[in-house]
């Protein structure tokens, strides 16, 4: 099977299973980001975050960037701070906000947020062109980085992970559900990808973050319950307290599922044909 094709139906996959485990009390919001903007911000001026230090290395003080898929500007901003000017492009309609809120509240202007899916935005091509943690949810690959390329004058940079984010807790979903989760791709079907497309890219590892934790099991069993799809009636749900109770270990109070290893992140970056 071309790897395109692989691309689209393991996202279709992906999708339709959790369509078929979603409660019908619960049907898909038309703003998945709205419960959780808020609680996105992060201090553009911050220190000490891997991703952030490693990818403010990558630009240089007097170069554009478009950020597609730049969420409520955990990196866009501090991006601003270090380039000349920040396209982010957001489909969201609560990130957007929080984006350009957290913008004015910290003063910085040389920010651009268009709010439009990257396949419909209309912005001008910048140097770099960067999308961090976007591509796992996008069907039509070929399309989505072609445009990368168009509107990259220097340089397309693409960050995933080499597993899909939620594989941590794929073991959990065959517990609960008694199938297999189906994943959606990553860091592995995209070389594939970008073989066939005839793109020569390069792959530098980025600072691994910790393997997700929980300030408590409560906080457990309502957070994996969500990506699980159970509805707090669901009897599945004591099967999954009952599970996490053997299979949450605590450290300095974190609780964290026992085995979950951190997700590798990884910097794919290329120069667009014809501009080198």
């Amino acid at each position: 099977m071309p790897a395109i094709t692989r691309w689209r139906e393991m996202i279709g996959t992906e999708h339709a299973q959790s369509e078929e485990m979603r409660p019908v009390e619960t049907p898909a919001p038309t703003d998945h980001w709205r419960p959780y903007a808020e609680g996105l911000r992060a201090d553009p001026r911050r220190s000490g975050d891997p991703l952030l230090d490693s990818l403010l290395q990558t630009i240089s003080p007097g170069q554009t960037l478009i950020d597609v898929g730049a969420g409520g500007g955990r990196l866009a901003l501090p991006f601003a701070l270090r380039c000349k000017h920040v396209t982010a492009v957001e489909p969201s309609p609560s990130m957007a906000e929080v984006l350009r809120t957290h913008a004015l509240d910290h003063s910085i202007n040389n920010i651009s947020v268009v709010q439009a899916r990257w396949e419909d935005a209309d912005v001008k091509p910048a140097d770099l062109v960067l999308s961090v943690h976007v591509l796992y949810v996008i069907p039509e690959i070929e399309g989505f980085i072609r445009k990368m390329e168009t509107h990259a004058q220097s340089r397309v940079m693409v960050v995933l992970y080499q597993a899909p984010p939620q594989s941590q807790i794929y073991p959990l979903w065959a517990q609960v559900h008694d199938s297999k989760r189906l994943p959606l791709p990553s860091v592995p079907e995209l070389r594939e990808v970008l073989d066939e497309m005839g793109i020569v890219f390069r792959e530098d590892p980025l600072p691994a973050p910790a393997a997700r934790g929980y300030e408590s099991q409560q906080q457990a069993l309502e957070q994996i319950s969500q990506r699980l799809y159970l509805a707090e009636n669901d009897p599945k749900r004591e099967k999954l307290r009952r599970f996490l109770t053997g299979e949450l270990e605590e450290s300095d109070g974190v609780f964290r599922i026992k085995g979950a290893r951190s997700l590798q992140p990884v910097l794919i970056s290329w120069t667009p044909a014809g501009r080198a």
